[in-house]
């Protein structure tokens, strides 16, 4: 089959790459505009447009398709179906029917579950036993179409966004070819995804990586996971900001209230959190610092039992 792709982070990114050594030929690719990055805000290419362009694929990075030509110009690629990879962008119904063969969509969640845009860090605040990604046909709603083929993986409780993230992308990349292949040998009907067990993953925003102290350690501990590797969890120590990269739940009750430092070791902090639990901040993260294991960072930060931490900025 003669692909078109859309995609742009590292996820979709993957997913090309994974077509490219396959047998389908992609001819043409779309993704977003460069976008200003790093110290400079200078220009910076998608991971997408960087892999197609070393493959000597076009790249189309259109601000919008809302206009009345993007149906057309996917059209004339010629391609037999639209593949889409976290692209960004809002795919109107007329360029899903520009494919005979229609649009399909790598979702990294096990549809119905996580709909939406962030579904791994959802999943992973959630505390949800297990993620996966699903192979859909796209459709004007979000994330509603029937689904060709899904591939669960379990969430270890170590997983971070960004281990989980890289997971499903080698899963979906995986996933993808299998489906194409399978679809190339013989035309089969996808089946509608369930009514019940539907969860919208929302946009992530900076408020949600917040920590509030007054919650359980174990809610916290997820918080943290979900969050890193973007925006990162984060409080107040002493009026500055604090970022919280790593966790543990120790395993022990404290009756001091919620965000006080209630020990110092070798390897964590302890701070008291809600219902009397406590939680053991591992790896931790001044202003303008980098990241440090808690017995280096206390070297440069002394700090003590009885010392507050304030819930992070919203």
């Amino acid at each position: 089959m003669r692909l078109a792709f859309a995609g742009t982070p590292r996820f979709a990114a993957v997913a090309l790459e994974r077509l490219l050594a396959s047998p389908h030929p992609v001819v043409a690719v779309w993704t977003q505009p460069d976008r200003p990055a790093g110290r400079g805000l200078q220009p910076l290419a998608s991971d997408v447009k960087r892999v197609a362009l070393a493959a000597g694929l076009p790249v189309h990075q259109p601000e919008t398709l809302k206009d009345a030509a993007a149906p057309s110009a996917f059209a004339a690629t010629g391609a037999d179906v639209l593949v889409v990879a976290a692209y960004g962008l809002l795919l109107p119904p007329a360029v899903l029917a520009a494919f005979p063969g229609g649009a399909l969509n790598i979702h990294a969640s096990l549809l119905p579950r996580w709909r939406g845009a962030a579904p791994i860090v959802r999943a992973i605040e959630a505390g949800d036993a297990e993620s996966g990604v699903c192979i859909m046909r796209m459709e004007a709603g979000l994330d509603t179409g029937p689904v060709y083929a899904r591939a669960p993986t379990p969430i270890a409780s170590d997983d971070t966004a960004g281990t989980l993230h890289d997971r499903l992308a080698s899963l979906g990349a995986e996933l993808l070819v299998d489906t194409l292949d399978g679809l190339e040998r013989a035309p089969w009907t996808p089946t509608p995804q369930p009514v019940d067990g539907v969860t919208y993953a929302r946009k992530i925003g900076r408020a949600d990586a917040a920590v509030d102290w007054t919650r359980p350690a174990r809610d916290l501990d997820r918080q943290i996971r979900a969050f890193d590797p973007v925006p990162g969890a984060h409080a107040i120590l002493d009026g500055a900001p604090l970022k919280i990269w790593s966790a543990r739940i120790v395993a022990a009750t404290t009756s001091a209230p919620p965000g006080t430092i209630v020990a110092v070791d070798a390897d964590a902090v302890q701070v008291a959190c809600g219902d009397g639990s406590v939680l053991g901040l591992r790896v931790l993260q001044r202003a303008g610092a980098r990241r440090l294991a808690a017995a280096d960072w206390l070297r440069g930060n002394p700090v003590a039992p009885g010392w507050r931490l304030d819930p992070g900025a919203r």
